[in-house]
């Protein structure tokens, strides 16, 4: 596979990681649909790159059903799809306010963890009926983690255990597409220069960015978009978890 050959849903599109992934895409050729749930950003986006917007809520069976066959349909098929949409609730499994509240942590689950595997599977499905090339290859999936899920910090409960599922999904998920030729793997990045952290002021960068080993700056979320590029072209690359992160190890 080539990002010219590429037909990618991205999910998560309209912002952050998913938006520089959409961007990198279609820049070099590839055919993007952005899944969303903001409508103004993800059509703003879909419009400025040449792609398509689809309002989806990545936990809705119905919904991610019907934005794969929106996309499909408008790209003439589906060989890539990269999970991006997610949450992170800062929240202590006690506090002060007293314990974690269950809702926040099951949310946190279902869209992070139970959103990817259902955008997936479902990706899959229309994957699965690509004519394979040289190597029996149909597709690949491509999961976002954290390094969180190894290195969680307090008040990461939540948000750790749904990237610690995404960690643990990729193995068995790749075994079970392999007879499809569809490779699935994860991209665990560290602290990355997303809208959510620049609004915290530079002071906060610059001190989150003295925790990094190499080099001393948080991560550019096209640096991601490059790796996810990576991943789609190497053929190769199955099941595995990457580690994005400047060497840092979360305390």
């Amino acid at each position: 596979m080539k990002l010219d050959t590429t037909a990618a849903i991205i999910t998560g599109g309209a912002s952050g990681l998913g938006e520089a992934t959409a961007r990198h895409f279609a820049a070099n050729g590839a055919k993007v649909a952005i899944f969303d749930l903001n409508e103004e950003l993800g059509q703003k986006v879909a419009a400025e790159l040449g792609g398509t917007f689809h309002k989806v809520d990545v936990t809705d069976e119905d919904s991610v059903a019907a934005g794969i066959a929106q996309a499909k349909e408008a790209m003439g098929g589906i060989n890539a799809a990269v999970n991006c949409a997610g949450i992170a609730p800062a929240v202590a499994t006690l506090g002060r306010k007293g314990p974690h509240p269950l809702g926040t942590f099951k949310q946190t689950i279902d869209i992070n963890l139970v959103g990817s595997f259902n955008v997936g599977r479902l990706a899959a499905e229309a994957m699965a009926d690509n004519d394979p090339d040289q190597d029996g290859a149909r597709g690949v999936i491509i999961n976002t983690a954290s390094i969180a899920a190894m290195d969680g910090q307090r008040g990461q409960a939540a948000y750790a255990a749904s990237k610690g599922g995404i960690v643990g999904l990729s193995l068995p998920m790749s075994r079970d597409l392999a007879k499809y030729g569809i490779r699935v793997m994860a991209i665990a990045p560290g602290i990355f220069l997303t809208p959510m952290l620049i609004g915290l002021g530079q002071e906060i960068i610059d001190t989150l960015s003295q925790d990094v080993t190499c080099p001393k700056r948080l991560g550019d979320p096209n640096e991601y978009a490059r790796l996810a590029q990576f991943i789609v072209e190497c053929g190769y690359m199955n099941g595995e978890v990457i580690r994005i992160d400047g060497a840092l190890r979360m305390q």
